[in-house]
């Protein structure tokens, strides 16, 4: 027997309860991507859009496995804005960036500057922008840039150097710190 109404909990709503307690019950680790290996692993993700003034915060995997729905709003949320497109983001980039976070030990959610850029919009920014690549691997869904109010470019550069997992980005002039699952590699001051 279905139950319909206000006590029907949607899976997601299950979801939620479920991934809630495993945050509140999950232990600290002193290595930086201990988290990101073992049974009984979460990896979440929080952002924001000034842009958009959207937020995200979701779990993405949970024991050993990626959850479908929760990757659909990643994408969805690090959209190109500029025409709309939305494209797959590389679980690789979201997994340096949970690590990231965790190892910076913060609450506050990043600031999401660029997540997928079409080639046109890639085209548009280089045309007008210094320092965007040609191929960026923004174009396949593979790096985000990204600031926190509360810890400078230096901090957020190095807890993402110390994945040693993509590439790292320091842009201080304008207060944001690109990552990504390309080659390991640095640049910027």
């Amino acid at each position: 027997m279905t139950q319909t109404g206000s006590t029907d909990l949607s899976r997601r709503r299950l979801l939620g309860i479920f991934a809630a307690g495993i945050v509140a019950a999950a232990p600290t680790y002193s290595n930086a991507f201990g988290f990101l290996r073992g049974a009984g692993d979460i990896r979440r993700v929080r952002m924001y859009s000034g842009r958009t003034g959207e937020s995200l915060d979701t779990i993405y995997w949970i024991d050993g496995k990626y959850v479908a729905e929760s990757l659909k709003e990643i994408n969805h949320f690090m959209r190109d804005v500029r025409t709309g497109t939305v494209h797959r983001i590389d679980a690789r980039t979201l997994d340096i960036m949970a690590a990231a976070h965790r190892m910076m030990d913060v609450s506050e959610p990043y600031m999401l500057l660029s997540g997928y850029r079409s080639p046109q919009t890639n085209s548009a920014l280089r045309s007008n922008t210094r320092g965007v690549a040609r191929n960026s691997l923004h174009m396949q869904g593979q790096a985000a840039d990204l600031r926190l109010k509360s810890r400078s470019v230096s901090q957020m550069a190095r807890a993402a150097e110390a994945c040693a997992s993509g590439g790292v980005g320091r842009y201080s002039r304008s207060n944001f710190v690109h990552m990504d699952c390309g080659p390991v590699r640095t640049w910027g001051g």
